[in-house]
């Protein structure tokens, strides 16, 4: 081989190993881009969980205010039917009701009722003996004297209401609304 040969091929090897160092950087390069890339998507991402926090945050503010004054209007509604003395009452826009929710019978000690409690009283699966509320609840209303280890929670009168003729209501255009512990979306009942 002569002194070019050997020359052309330094030179020929010096350059291939440039591109491949180039390769190598270019493709590095990529993958800082894919890095900033995925760190500007959860960057997007966590700015939308807060812009929809502020706008969560607003709402509750906005409606809050509304609540109130539902809940103003619903003791009026109530005063003004137990004002009337009537059960019922059967308005254009809606219906305004007073009814007295069923007795609750409550097991304060579970051993002192299993003790003397009669067997209507109790329902018998195998392996276990559990009480029977509404069979409790039955003698209760037939002796008008709980058995011992069993307490009677008395049913209390409540409000409820129902309006007549929503637009966006499919089931007919009626809505049982009022307010309660037991208050469901289309169902309210006022204490």
């Amino acid at each position: 081989m002569t002194e070019s040969e050997n020359f052309l091929d330094e030179l020929l090897a010096e350059a291939e190993a440039k591109e491949e160092q180039y390769t190598e950087s270019y493709f590095d390069l990529l993958l800082t881009q894919v890095q900033q890339m995925q760190d500007q998507i959860a960057h997007n991402f966590s700015e939308a969980d807060k812009e929809v926090a502020i706008i969560k945050q607003w709402a509750l503010n906005k409606n809050h205010g509304l609540q109130v004054k539902i809940e103003w209007i619903e003791k009026k509604l109530e005063a003004f039917i137990r004002e009337r003395k009537v059960k019922t009452l059967d308005l254009p826009h809606g219906v305004l009701k007073v009814h007295k929710k069923p007795d609750k019978v409550e097991i304060t000690d579970l051993e002192l009722f299993l003790k003397n409690a009669r067997p209507e009283m109790l329902s018998v699966m195998p392996e276990s003996v559990k009480p029977d509320l509404s069979k409790i609840k039955a003698y209760v209303k037939t002796h008008y004297t709980p058995p011992p280890g069993i307490k009677v929670i008395e049913g209390k009168e409540e409000f409820s209401y129902k309006l007549n003729n929503r637009k966006d209501d499919e089931d007919g255009g009626q809505e049982e609304t009022g307010v309660a512990v037991e208050s469901a979306v289309l169902g309210r009942i006022a204490v």
